[in-house]
């Protein structure tokens, strides 16, 4: 809104934080206000008041922001102001940030920070780069948008082509944060999941025959459909083979279902399609002994082919090993360490660990989820891989090993 109203994008941003901390130091003592978002709305737009008349390089787009609304728009909002039905602010900032004259990785990296609310130490995870790398590719990407002068607008039809890839990217990767959280205490992030889910719903309105958009979309409902049932009474991470199957969202699954299907039915078949075929295979497997495993590993080899990712790559050599035995996956998984990508990275421990498990190796296995328990910033990942570590070395499991998908 800030931005929309200044057309300063940086400055509203910092305006924004300052009234988040005057909420979280003032709601707890003098108790919540009956209109909590009226409240951060004024105290935002005051002190974007203040920083805007606080430096005189900033006078000029006060002026054109006074010009562009009537006097009595001047003021600070009432607290109980209405929002304008008809307009979503943070889809139009959404596709701002995407702008064709940022990289792609900047866009992205820009996005994740102002519409995502990820912080820089995660968005630096999931690029798997340096934090202070990511630092400065966001401190640029938000010079780029400050010296554009773009309007807070919509794009049209044209623009949101150019401009959809990285969208669409951009909600993947909010969302598959706030699926499994890179750190902390909690394994999920809900409030960025469901973020998420009601952005891409909003580009699909927007765009409803694109079907990597529906392909997205599925995505995200059929992967969240498990939610539910990946943690156990006290917080507990659970398998996707361990999961109660009946605390699955039935009707998000039927909605995935349904879109990816009429979406790989229309095509072009593009990656987000592929991936969410593969969440629809385990979702509609009555067990996990039921998963067409042949079926995954087919799809996971012409995701390959068309998105070299080194996760996905590590996906495959899991589905590899379901299909063609644990050797085979191991021997996948061998042909990634070259990959500078995935140095370090616990998911990969974490596979090889999971596969000499299924191979009967329980001191390789014992090993390599310790090292993966060590190398995660996710507390109930850590818990989880530690606690396979200590019963494989005592000699005793909970169950059969994970079948075929980290959880």
């Amino acid at each position: 809104m800030l931005t929309r109203r200044f057309g300063d994008f940086a400055t509203a941003e910092d305006a924004v934080q300052e009234a988040l901390l005057a909420a979280a130091t003032q709601w707890p003592v003098d108790g919540l206000p009956d209109n909590p978002r009226g409240w951060l709305v004024q105290v935002a737009y005051r002190r974007m008041i203040e920083l805007v008349r606080a430096e005189a390089a900033r006078r000029d787009r006060e002026d054109r922001a006074a010009r562009r609304e009537g006097d009595d728009r001047r003021t600070a909002p009432a607290a109980d102001e209405p929002l304008i039905a008809d307009r979503d602010d943070t889809l139009v900032l959404l596709f701002l940030c995407c702008h064709p004259s940022l990289s792609t990785a900047s866009a992205i990296a820009l996005t994740l920070r102002a519409v995502g609310g990820l912080s820089t130490a995660e968005i630096a995870r999931a690029f798997l780069v340096p934090e202070a790398t990511m630092a400065q590719r966001v401190s640029r990407a938000k010079q780029v948008i400050r010296a554009s002068g773009l309007p807070f607008r919509m794009p049209d039809e044209g623009e949101r082509q150019d401009r959809l890839a990285t969208v669409l990217h951009v909600l993947y990767l909010i969302f598959t944060e706030g699926h499994t959280a890179s750190g902390g205490a909690d394994l999920r992030r809900v409030d960025l999941s469901e973020e998420a889910i009601r952005l891409t719903r909003g580009v699909h309105a927007l765009l409803p025959d694109d079907s990597e958009v529906a392909g997205l979309l599925a995505l995200m409902l059929l992967t969240d459909a498990r939610a539910a049932a990946r943690t156990g009474p006290s917080g507990e991470l659970i398998s996707l083979a361990d999961q109660d199957r009946n605390r699955w969202d039935p009707a998000a699954i039927a909605e995935g279902t349904a879109l990816v299907s009429r979406a790989m039915a229309h095509g072009p078949v593009g990656p987000y399609q592929l991936q969410a075929a593969i969440a629809a295979l385990h979702d509609e497997a009555p067990t996990a002994a039921a998963t067409d495993w042949a079926q995954i590993l087919a799809l996971y080899q012409v995701l390959e082919r068309i998105s070299a990712n080194p996760v996905v790559s590590l996906n495959r050599a899991v589905a590899t090993a379901m299909v063609h035995g644990p050797a085979a996956g191991l021997a996948a998984l061998d042909a990634l360490d070259a990959d500078p990508r995935l140095a370090g990275h616990h998911r990969l421990d974490a596979a090889r660990a999971h596969l000499h498990e299924m191979a009967g190796d329980p001191r390789r296995a014992t090993a390599h989820y310790r090292a993966a328990a060590a190398r995660t910033t996710s507390l109930p990942e850590q818990r989880y891989l530690t606690m396979r570590a200590a019963r494989l070395a005592c000699g005793t499991t909970d169950g059969e090993p994970p079948a075929g998908q980290l959880p």
